[in-house]
C-alpha cells in the first residue's frame, strides 16, 4: 500500500490527494477517485484508506508532517487535485470549552487545510490543479453549542473565497463544500454528547428542513469529484452549501 503509485504515460489519469481517507467523507470520496481510474492518495493518521489508495501519514496540523506528506504525494511532480477533507467537531456549551479542545479544532479543521494548500501550491501550479476543502453548514450560518467549530468552519470559508480570487489569474480554482448531518461515526458521537437542557428554539437550527436520511459520505464525495472535474471549469470561489435546507 505504501509503493509508489504509477501514473500510466499518454493517459488522463489525475494524481489525488484527499486528507482523512482512513473514515467517513474522506474515505468515500477516495473510493470514488480511485474508480475513476486515478492515483490517489489517502492522507490520515489511520491506515484505514481504501484498498488501491496509497496511504500516507499524516498529522495535518503539524507542519512538518504535511510537509513530509505532501512530498511523498508530489512525486510524480505534480498534484491535480487537493480535497481538504479532514476535520473533526466540537460540541458543547461555550464555556465549558478548553484552550485544548478549541487549540485542536483551529488545528485540524482550520490551520490543517491552510497548511495543506501552501505545501501543495507548487504542485498545484505544476499542472493547473485544483482544490476543494470540505467546510460545514456552520461556516455558512452561525451554529449553537459549537462556536469553536463554527469559527474554524467560518475561517475555512473565507479562506477558501480568498485563495479562489488570489489563484484566478493561475486558473487555479478553489472552492468549498459546506455538508449539513452526515451519516458518519464523528457525527453520531456528537448526538449522543447534546447537552440535556438544550434551549429547542436554538437546537432546531440544526435540524436538515428535507425529509429522510442523513446525507451520505459517497454523496458528499460525488460533489467533489463533481468540482475537481472540467465540467466544473468555470466554477471558483463557491461554496456548495449541501445541508438539506439548514443554511
Amino acid at each position: 500500500m505504501n509503493q509508489t503509485p504509477t501514473v500510466a504515460p499518454g493517459t488522463e489519469q489525475r494524481v489525488v490527494v484527499i486528507t482523512g481517507a482512513a473514515s467517513g467523507i474522506g474515505f468515500a470520496t477516495a473510493e470514488l477517485f480511485r474508480d475513476l481510474g486515478d492515483v490517489v492518495y489517502g492522507l490520515d493518521v489511520n491506515a484505514t484508506v481504501p484498498e488501491g489508495v496509497a496511504y500516507v501519514e499524516c498529522n495535518v496540523g503539524s507542519k512538518a508532517s504535511v510537509d513530509a506528506a505532501i512530498a511523498r504525494c508530489a512525486e510524480h511532480g505534480r498534484i491535480d487535485v487537493l480535497a481538504n477533507v479532514a476535520g473533526i467537531v466540537q460540541f458543547g456549551r461555550f464555556e465549558q470549552i478548553t484552550e485544548e479542545e478549541y487549540d485542536r479544532v483551529q488545528a485540524v479543521d482550520l490551520k490543517g487545510p491552510f497548511l495543506l494548500m501552501q505545501a501543495a501550491m507548487p504542485h498545484l501550479k505544476a499542472c493547473t490543479g485544483n482544490i476543494v476543502n470540505v467546510s460545514s453548514v456552520a461556516g455558512n450560518v452561525a451554529q449553537p453549542y459549537a462556536t469553536a467549530y463554527a469559527a474554524a468552519k467560518g475561517g475555512l470559508t473565507q479562506l477558501t473565497k480568498a485563495l479562489a480570487l488570489e489563484l484566478s489569474p493561475d486558473n487555479i480554482r478553489v472552492n468549498a463544500i459546506c455538508p449539513g448531518t452526515v451519516d458518519t461515526p464523528i457525527v453520531s458521537h456528537v448526538a449522543s454528547i447534546f447537552p440535556p437542557d438544550l434551549d429547542a428554539r436554538v437546537s432546531d437550527r440544526l435540524l436538515m428542513m428535507l425529509p429522510g436520511r442523513a446525507i451520505s459520505p459517497a454523496e458528499i464525495g460525488s460533489a467533489i469529484v463533481y468540482l475537481a472535474s472540467k465540467d466544473a471549469r468555470m466554477i471558483t470561489g463557491s461554496v456548495l452549501a449541501f445541508d438539506g435546507g439548514m443554511s
